[in-house]
C-alpha cells in the first residue's frame, strides 16, 4: 500500500491570528493514539483555547480536543488529555528560552497530515491588546478599499 503525500489540513486556529502577534512558527510531530489517528483522518478536532507548555524537558500540548473515535469500543481515548508533542532537543531548548525570558506563550495554529504523519504547526505568540487588533482592523479595511477602488479604475468606472 503507497503511503499518503502532500498535506491535509485537519483543523486551523483562525482566531490565533486575531488574538497573538505570530512571532516564530515551527512545525511538530503528535504523540497520538490509534483512535485519535483515526479521528483526525475524519477531520474532527478543535484547536480553541489550546496550548503548548514546557514541563520535564519536553513541550506538551493542552486543551486540544480530539472527538472520541465513533467505532471506537473500551481503547477509545480522552478527548481533552495532554499530548506530547515530538521535538529535536536543540528545537525544545531554543523555544523553552524564548517562552521563559520574554513572557511569550506556544500556540497550535494548525493541526494536518503530512505524508501520512500528524503534525501541528505552533506559533511562538504575544498576546494582542484591544486597540491592537482595532488598528489591525483598520489596516485591513484600508487596503480592502484601495483594492476596490484600483478595481474600479482599471474596469473603467472611476
Amino acid at each position: 500500500m503507497p503511503r499518503e503525500k502532500g498535506q491535509k489540513v485537519v483543523a486551523s486556529n483562525r482566531k490565533a491570528r486575531h488574538d497573538y502577534a505570530i512571532l516564530d512558527t515551527f512545525e511538530a510531530g503528535l504523540q497520538l493514539t490509534g483512535t485519535e489517528v483515526k479521528s483526525l483522518r475524519l477531520g474532527r478536532a478543535s484547536l480553541t483555547d489550546a496550548f503548548a507548555q514546557e514541563r520535564d524537558g519536553e513541550i506538551y500540548l493542552h486543551h486540544l480536543h480530539i472527538p472520541e473515535y465513533t467505532q471506537g469500543t473500551w481503547t477509545n481515548h480522552e478527548p481533552r488529555r495532554t499530548r506530547k508533542l515530538l521535538l529535536n532537543r536543540m528545537e525544545i531548548i531554543k523555544l523553552t528560552t524564548k517562552i521563559n525570558e520574554s513572557g511569550l506563550t506556544l500556540i497550535p495554529l494548525s493541526i494536518y497530515f503530512k505524508d501520512g504523519w500528524a503534525k501541528v504547526e505552533l506559533g511562538l505568540a504575544r498576546g494582542k491588546k484591544d486597540y491592537d487588533k482595532r488598528q489591525d482592523l483598520a489596516k485591513r479595511d484600508a487596503n480592502r478599499e484601495i483594492q476596490r477602488s484600483l478595481g474600479r479604475r482599471s474596469k473603467g468606472m472611476d
